[in-house]
């Protein structure tokens, strides 16, 4: 893994297109050491624009309190400020156990609260930080993906990234602690009968995304990305289908109520009456 440190012009960055309800994204660093074969930001400039490949490469963001606070302050002047953290990286990936920006940002952002923040991550490490998503109330998501429950299929798609069980563990930790949270079936993986049971022990509330609507492309980074290739490796084609999307939703509409399963970007806007701490 290449890990260089630099000095960001901002953390705060206008959003605009899919994210909607969202003045800013914040990422924490610039590159992700999970390098998910799915990710749709290996299309991406951040991407491309490397000579490293997706995934073996990570910019830590020096966190320096007092230029974001300032930054936290710009914002608030202008308006709302809600947050989606991350968008093109997992603000909790493997270095930020040792790093801390990712931390560090939520203290400063605990001291001066931003509207909403949306916290999108796939690694277990986001439990450390349980004290800090307290102070935040109702204004606050933890959404955790958890594509699928076969690891068979994790190590297939996204060796890189934490075991499955790690994750429900977390996803259950935070919930019981009081903080809104979600599971993000998202892209939707091949997954075992009753998967959508034992997502219903651990939260009550589940986002489901696929790869021809999540990818941003309608499908088209995907099939770049070569995951036609991928479900035929996994003897799972039927899964890599326009169609499959509403099955999923039909399965875990079974489990859930169907207000608390969330489709796409329905699932990342921001003051949802059902988000409640």
């Amino acid at each position: 893994m290449l890990v260089s440190h630099k000095t960001p012009r901002a953390f705060l960055n206008k959003t605009g297109g899919f994210l909607e309800g969202y003045e800013y994204t914040l990422n924490p660093y610039t590159g992700c050491a999970f390098g998910c074969k799915y990710c749709y930001v290996r299309k991406l400039p951040v991407s491309l624009f490397r000579k490293e490949e997706w995934g073996t490469w990570v910019d830590v963001k020096e966190a320096l309190n007092g230029p974001f606070l300032r930054e936290l302050e710009r914002a608030r002047k202008k308006g709302p400020v809600r947050i989606f953290m991350s968008s093109s990286t997992d603000p909790y990936q493997g270095i930020e156990s040792k790093e801390l920006v990712t931390r560090k940002l939520l203290e400063t952002m605990a001291e001066f609260q931003p509207d909403f923040l949306f916290v999108q991550t796939r690694s277990p490490l986001a439990a450390r930080d349980i004290d800090l998503f307290k102070v935040f109330g109702s204004r606050i998501l933890v959404s955790m993906t958890i594509e699928t429950d076969r690891e068979d299929m994790r190590k297939l798609f996204s060796p890189g990234a934490p075991p499955l069980k790690a994750r429900m563990n977390a996803l259950k930790e935070i919930k019981e602690n009081g903080i809104p949270a979600q599971a993000a079936v998202a892209p939707v993986l091949p997954f075992a009968d009753g998967f959508p049971d034992r997502l219903k022990q651990i939260t009550d509330r589940v986002c489901i995304d696929d790869l021809f609507l999540g990818d941003g492309a309608n499908g088209r980074r995907s099939e770049s990305l070569g995951m036609k290739e991928l479900f035929q490796k996994a003897e799972a084609e039927e899964w890599y289908s326009r169609n499959q999307l509403a099955q999923v939703i039909t399965a875990f509409e079974k489990v859930f109520s169907t207000e608390n399963v969330k489709v796409n970007k329905e699932g990342f806007i921001p003051f949802h009456k059902d988000i409640q701490p």
